[in-house]
C-alpha cells in the first residue's frame, strides 16, 4: 500500500476528523444487518461507545448489562457458545481493565468468538484523567493466548475492522479512541486482519505507528523530508498477530526503527515490535509512547503535546535517534 491509497488531505488543515469509535458504531450496525448471529452487549455506555446505532436497528439482539463489566464478557462468552457473535463494549479502563480474568477464562481459554471493545482508550480521553486513561490494555490483551488485537488508525478503518471481526469470528480486542482524529484512509484503502501497510516509502528510518499515532507518523515523515531525511511509515493496525514479513522487510531496508503508540511502551505495541526485532536482527529500535507513568487531566491536545506524541516531537526524536544510531545492514 502506498500514499495513493490515502486521502489527498494528509497534512492539510481541512482534513476530515471523526472519532474512531464512530466508525465502530457504523460497522457494527452493518455487521448486524448482514448477519443475524451478531449481538451487542454494553455496560451502560451505549451512546458513548456508539452501540446506539446497533441498538436502534436490532433491539432484540442488544443486551444492556449495566455497570457490571465482569458479567458483560461472561454473558458474551455464553452467547458465543450458543452460536452468536457477540461484541461487548465499555470504556477500556473497565473492559479489559476490570474484567481481564473473565476474558482470560471464559473467552480465551474456551476460544469463544467474542469481540471485546475497549472504547475511550489512551490519554486523549483528556479531562477524565488517569483513572480513565487506559494505557495498559494493549499489553494486557496481547499476552492472552488465542486473542487477536486490533487498533484502527481512523474511523473508516474501525468500520472495516469491525466488519472483518464479525466475519472471522475470533476472540478479539478492538481498541478505540474517544476524540475526533484525522481520517487519513479512504473507502478504497485495504484492511485485513493480520496485515501491516507501508504508507510512505523511505530509506533512512522506519516509523511504525498504530492507531491514531500513524497519522502523526505521516506528518513527521513530511517534516523530516524537509531536512533531507527519508522516512518509511508502516501502519500496524493488527498488533496480534503481527505482520512479521512487512515489518521486517521495511526494517531491513532502512536499518533503523521507531515505534509510536498512545499506550505504555512496556509490553505494548513497542514491546511487541521489540520482541520481533530482537528475535531476528540486532536492529536499533526506539520506542515512543507512555513510559512507566499514568496519564494526567487536560485537553487531548495538551496531553498529546505533554507526552511527546505529536508529529514535531516524533520528528525531533527521530532526528536525535538517527544522529546517534547508525543504520544496521546485514
Amino acid at each position: 500500500m502506498s500514499e495513493m491509497h490515502l486521502t489527498s488531505k494528509v497534512g492539510h488543515d481541512d482534513i476530515k476528523s471523526e472519532p474512531i469509535r464512530k466508525g465502530f458504531g457504523v460497522g457494527l450496525k452493518k455487521a448486524g444487518d448482514a448477519d443475524e448471529s451478531v449481538v451487542a452487549l454494553c455496560a451502560d455506555l451505549t451512546d458513548s461507545t456508539q452501540m446506539s446505532l446497533f441498538r436502534d436497528a436490532h433491539s432484540s439482539r442488544f443486551v444492556q448489562i449495566g455497570v457490571a463489566e465482569q458479567n458483560l464478557v461472561t454473558v458474551a462468552a455464553g452467547l458465543s457458545a450458543m452460536g452468536k457473535m457477540p461484541f461487548a463494549s465499555s470504556y477500556a479502563a473497565f473492559n479489559p481493565g476490570r474484567n481481564w480474568e473473565q476474558i482470560r477464562t471464559t473467552i480465551c481459554l474456551n476460544e469463544r468468538p467474542v469481540c471485546v471493545v475497549g472504547s475511550h482508550a489512551g490519554i486523549s480521553v483528556g479531562p477524565d484523567g488517569a483513572t480513565h486513561q487506559m494505557l495498559e490494555d494493549i499489553a494486557l490483551m496481547r499476552v492472552l493466548p488465542n486473542m487477536t488485537v486490533i487498533v484502527p488508525g481512523d474511523s473508516l478503518e474501525a468500520e472495516k475492522a469491525t466488519l472483518a471481526l464479525a466475519e472471522k469470528k475470533l476472540p478479539s480486542y478492538l481498541r478505540l479512541a474517544r476524540e475526533a482524529t484525522p481520517v487519513f484512509t479512504t473507502e478504497n484503502t485495504p484492511f485485513e486482519i493480520g496485515k501491516a501497510y507501508v504508507l510512505h516509502q523511505g530509506t533512512d528510518l522506519t516509523l511504525l505507528g498504530t492507531g491514531a499515532m500513524t497519522y502523526q507518523c505521516l506528518i513527521a515523515a513530511k517534516q523530516l523530508a524537509e531536512h533531507g531525511i527519508s522516512v518509511e511509515v508502516v501502519h500496524v493496525p493488527t498488533i496480534k498477530p503481527l505482520d512479521d514479513k512487512t515489518i521486517m522487510t521495511s526494517l531491513k531496508k532502512t536499518g533503523r526503527g521507531i515505534t509510536v503508540e498512545e499506550a505504555q511502551v512496556a509490553g505494548g505495541f513497542g514491546g511487541a515490535i521489540s520482541e520481533l526485532v530482537t528475535s531476528q536482527l540486532p536492529m536499533p529500535l526506539e520506542r515512543i509512547g507512555i513510559e512507566d507513568q499514568f496519564g494526567e487531566s487536560g485537553t487531548p491536545t495538551e496531553l498529546l503535546e505533554h507526552f511527546g506524541l505529536t508529529a514535531p516531537h516524533i520528528a525531533k526524536k527521530a532526528q536525535d535517534f538517527i544522529a546517534k544510531m547508525p543504520q544496521y545492514h546485514r
